[in-house]
């Protein structure tokens, strides 16, 4: 293959669109606007971007810098975000090398160290860029691991490269992958499977296959609540379709007059990407889904392998979470005994 590209581009003739090519995102705009615009604003186009597109957005910056010692920032959305110096290494001291906090979080404007005082190299793909490749080092910077053609999650990431698909379009020529593991490439930790990785209380970001899997909707795809193209936020209210007298005698509870959805008992915030807003409240929702209401249940258990102890979520959230992240004064007996046979006294 490659002697037939030589001799065409030697002979001056044009080299056909091979299926590795990659186009980028904007390419896909003029036919799929509305798909466009929606992934515009999930986020996922941001989780890196360039210093210079990222400039506007009047995020703060660390200690001493200015936006000429950035190159590339991580996030900046709607959870976190942290800074990648001019050699591609991510900021974890004040620019004088001093102890500082570097990564900034979007929800109540505080600061948090982030690997404080190491040599960060920045090393998350494939899941923060599109079309990864392990080897080289992006814009020749030491300190950035891997190479990729476009900056984010961008439509090739899911879909595949576009070359032959913007020359012959059809769904033949795109890949569209429904599963619930292709979200899981990336949303998981640890590898796609029924073990939520947990620490200090919460399940760890990152992990919405490990909890699908092991919860009580396992066999469900992501795409039965999501759009995968919008904000993970504008799911579906969907509840009903499946327990639909449930919801019904629900929503003559008092939880349900008053606006209680099924998602904040059933998929409270167990989990934490930047902050916790309380003991039992992350700033990630949880899809584990099924509540265990006895007041012994423990949501996490703990094992050692090789003399290194870790923790893992069971299939299940507690009361703890699902109640008391609403009724703070009260405690895990009393929301015990409220949440006993909750739907069917009903």
């Amino acid at each position: 293959m490659k002697q037939v590209l030589l001799i065409l581009v030697v002979l001056g003739l044009a080299v056909p669109a091979m299926a590795t090519d990659y186009v980028g995102s904007d390419k896909c705009f003029p036919c799929h606007g509305e798909q466009y615009n929606l992934w515009q604003a999930s986020g996922h186009p941001w989780k890196l971007r360039s210093a210079e597109k990222a400039r506007y957005s009047k995020l703060p910056l660390p200690p001493g810098y200015s936006w000429d010692d950035i190159s590339y920032v991580i996030g900046g959305v709607t959870k976190k975000v942290r800074y990648i110096d001019k050699q591609g290494y991510i900021i974890t001291t004040a620019k004088d090398g001093s102890e500082a906090k570097t990564q900034y979080n979007l929800e109540d404007g505080s600061w948090s160290f982030y690997h404080k005082g190491e040599k960060k190299p920045y090393k998350c793909g494939p899941c923060h860029m599109t079309a990864y490749s392990p080897e080289g080092h992006q814009d020749g910077m030491e300190g950035m691991i891997g190479t990729w053609p476009e900056d984010g999650i961008g439509c090739e990431e899911c879909h595949g490269p576009g070359g032959d698909h913007i020359k012959r379009p059809s769904k033949a020529t795109i890949k569209v992958d429904l599963s619930a593991e292709a979200c899981g490439k990336c949303h998981q930790r640890g590898g796609i499977g029924p073990e939520p990785p947990a620490k200090g209380g919460f399940v760890r970001h990152h992990e919405q296959i490990n909890e699908l899997k092991a919860g009580a909707h396992k066999n469900l795809a992501c795409i039965d609540c999501h759009n995968p193209h919008a904000r993970a936020i504008l799911a579906e209210d969907n509840c009903a379709k499946c327990h639909a007298k449930i919801v019904k005698d629900y929503e003559q509870d008092r939880h349900g007059k008053q606006g209680t959805r099924c998602i904040d008992c059933h998929m409270p915030k167990a989990s934490k990407s930047a902050i916790s807003v309380a003991s039992y409240t992350g700033d990630v929702r949880t899809h584990l889904f099924k509540i265990d209401p006895a007041a012994d249940a423990d949501m996490f258990k703990e094992i050692e392998e090789k003399g290194k102890k870790s923790t893992f979520a069971k299939g299940f959230v507690t009361v703890e979470y699902s109640c008391l992240s609403c009724h703070a004064s009260r405690d895990k007996a009393w929301a015990a005994e409220k949440a006993k046979n909750f739907h069917r006294d009903k």
